[in-house]
C-alpha cells in the first residue's frame, strides 16, 4: 500500500474450515479517549480497508484500447450477482413498512412520532426479514463454543443500527457507518460471491448502497428526522458522507488493476466540480453520479443560496486539480470527521467481526479534538501523562472557532462559513487573508470568502498502511 492508503489491499473473508467464536455485539466506546482506542482496534482497520476497496472500485476503468468505462448510477454495465439482487430485496421490504406505519398527521416541531413505531416494526421483524434475504448457511454460521451466538447476531446488530435512532427521531453518519459494517460483515463471511477485482464490490456500491441511501431519504422526508449530531457549518452533509467519497471516485481519472489511485485530475467531459452551486447541473448529474445525487437531495430539503446553507461544499467545489483531489479529501475527511469523532462513533457495537482488540500493525495517533469532542474521564496533560482530577465536559469542548482564543475581554465575531481543509478559496472569491473576519455567512460570493475550517491541520487517525501518516496535515490541503 501506498503512503496514504490509496492502492490495492482487500477486506480478508473468513476461513469457513476454521471455527470462529461469535460475539453478541456490545457498546465499547464510553468516554471520548475510548476513540483512541477504537482507532487502533481491528474494526478500524476492516472499517477503512472495506471503504477504501469500495472506493477504488468506482473509478473508471481503463479498456485496451484506450477508452474508459465509467460506472454511473443504473449502468447496464455493472451486473448483479444474487446476494446483491436480494440484499436489493431486502431494502425493498424494509420499505414497504413505510406503507404500514404512515407519519402521524398531527403537529410536530422535531421528528415524526410514527418513526419510533416504524423503528419497533422493523426490530420486531428483523430476524424474518433477513432469514428472507441472507442464506441459512450465512446466518446460522455457528460459534466454535457451541452454547454461543452465531452469525445472525452479529449481522442484526448492524442491521438494526442502519436506519436511525427510534428514540432521538434522528439518523446521521453513524447509522450510514452501521450499514456499512453490515456489508463488510457479509464480505467476511464470504456472503458475496468471488470475482475479478473491483467487480463485486462496484456491485455493492451501485446495487446496494446507494438504494439504501434513497431509502433514507425517504425515511427522511416522511418522518422529518433530524440530523444526528449535525456539525452545522463544520460539518460536511446532516446526513451523509459515503456518497461524496464513491460519487467523486466516478468522476476520477481511470485507471488499471496495476495503477496507484490518482490524487488529482478528473475524467474526460466529467462535470466541473463548481456544478453543485448550480441547480440546473445537479439536477442533470444527479440521475448518474453519487455526489450530485446527494447534493440533490440536499436541494430537495433546503432553501436558499447553496453556499449558505452548504458553505462546506461549496467550499470544495472550487478545487481546480479534479475530481481526483476531492476524493482523496473525502477519504481523509471520513477518517478525521467520522471514524474520529465520538459522538459518531460511540454508538458502534463491537462483536468478533469487528474486533475491539487492538490491531498489531496500527499505528497510534496523537489525542486531538477529533478525538476529544465528547465525556471524558481524565484530562490529557500536555506532556502526555493524565490528570488525576476527573475533567468536567465544557461548552468549549471539541473543534473550536478560529477565535475561540480571543482574550476574556474581547469579542468573538459571529460565525461565517468555513472551507474544507484541503479546499482551496472559491474561484470566485480570494482566499481570507485572516481568522478574524466579519459575517459572512449572509453575503453573496465574492470579495469575503469563506474562511478555513479551525481543524485544517489538526490531525486524525493515520489510514489503514499508511505508516503513521497524518493524513489531515496542512501539506496537503495545497
Amino acid at each position: 500500500m501506498n503512503s496514504d492508503g490509496r492502492s490495492v489491499r482487500n477486506l480478508s473473508k473468513s476461513d469457513a474450515s476454521i471455527p470462529h467464536d461469535f460475539i453478541a455485539p456490545g457498546k465499547k466506546i464510553h468516554e471520548s479517549q475510548d476513540v483512541s482506542a477504537f482507532l487502533v482496534s481491528k474494526a478500524y482497520t476492516d472499517i477503512m480497508t472495506f471503504l477504501l476497496q469500495l472506493n477504488r472500485s468506482m473509478f473508471p476503468s481503463k479498456l485496451p484500447d484506450g477508452t474508459s468505462q465509467s460506472w454511473p448510477i443504473g449502468t447496464d454495465a455493472v451486473q448483479f450477482s444474487a446476494p446483491i439482487r436480494q440484499l436489493q430485496v431486502l431494502l425493498s421490504k424494509v420499505e414497504d413498512l413505510i406503507q404500514e406505519v404512515p407519519p402521524d398527521n398531527g403537529p410536530r416541531r422535531f421528528g415524526n412520532i410514527s418513526f419510533r413505531r416504524w423503528h419497533e416494526v422493523l426490530a420486531e421483524r428483523a430476524s424474518d426479514l433477513l432469514r428472507e434475504c441472507l442464506p441459512a448457511e450465512l446466518l446460522d454460521t455457528p460459534s466454535a463454543d457451541p452454547a454461543g451466538p452465531t452469525a445472525e447476531a452479529e449481522l442484526k446488530a448492524y442491521f438494526l443500527g442502519s436506519w436511525g435512532s427510534g428514540q432521538r427521531l434522528d439518523y446521521g453518519t453513524g447509522h450510514e457507518l452501521s450499514f456499512l459494517a453490515f456489508l463488510a460483515a457479509i464480505w467476511k463471511l464470504n456472503g458475496f460471491p468471488q470475482s475479478e477485482s473491483g467487480v463485486e464490490e462496484r456491485a455493492i456500491v451501485l446495487g446496494v448502497i446507494e438504494p439504501y441511501l434513497e431509502l433514507i431519504r425517504a425515511l427522511i422526508k416522511t418522518y422529518t428526522l433530524e440530523p444526528a449530531g449535525s456539525h452545522g457549518v463544520w460539518g460536511l452533509d446532516d446526513s451523509s458522507f459515503i456518497p461524496y467519497i464513491f460519487g467523486s471516485a466516478q468522476l476520477s481519472p481511470a485507471i488499471n488493476e496495476a495503477d496507484l489511485i490518482p490524487e488529482e485530475g478528473s475524467l474526460p467531459g466529467a462535470p466541473d466540480p463548481g456544478g453543485v452551486a448550480k441547480a440546473n447541473a445537479v439536477e442533470r448529474e444527479r440521475k448518474t453520479n453519487m455526489y450530485f445525487s446527494a447534493v440533490g437531495f440536499i436541494y430537495d430539503v433546503k432553501k436558499g443560496p447553496f453556499w449558505e446553507h452548504s458553505p462546506m461544499l461549496y467550499d470544495i467545489s472550487g478545487i481546480r486539480a479534479g475530481w481526483g483531489k476531492i476524493n482523496k479529501g473525502m477519504v481523509k475527511m471520513y477518517n478525521a470527521e467520522v471514524l474520529s469523532k465520538f459522538p459518531v462513533v460511540q454508538h458502534f457495537p463491537f462483536g468478533s467481526l469487528f474486533s475491539w482488540e487492538r490491531d498489531p500493525n496500527a499505528v497510534a495517533a496523537p489525542t486531538t479534538v477529533h478525538a476529544t469532542s465528547g465525556p471524558q474521564a481524565r484530562p490529557v496533560v500536555p506532556d502526555g501523562g493524565v490528570s488525576s482530577t476527573p475533567a468536567r465536559p465544557t461548552v468549549d469542548a471539541g473543534t473550536k472557532a478560529p477565535w475561540a482564543t480571543a482574550g476574556a475581554g474581547s469579542r468573538a465575531p459571529p460565525m461565517g462559513p468555513t472551507a474544507a481543509p484541503w479546499a482551496a478559496a472559491r474561484r470566485d472569491g480570494p482566499p481570507a487573508s485572516s481568522s478574524t473576519l466579519p459575517d459572512t455567512s449572509r453575503m453573496p460570493p465574492g470579495p469575503m470568502a469563506p474562511t478555513r475550517a479551525p481543524w485544517a491541520a489538526s490531525q486524525a487517525a493515520p489510514l489503514p498502511g499508511d505508516g503513521g501518516q497524518v493524513p489531515t496535515k496542512a501539506p496537503w490541503a495545497k
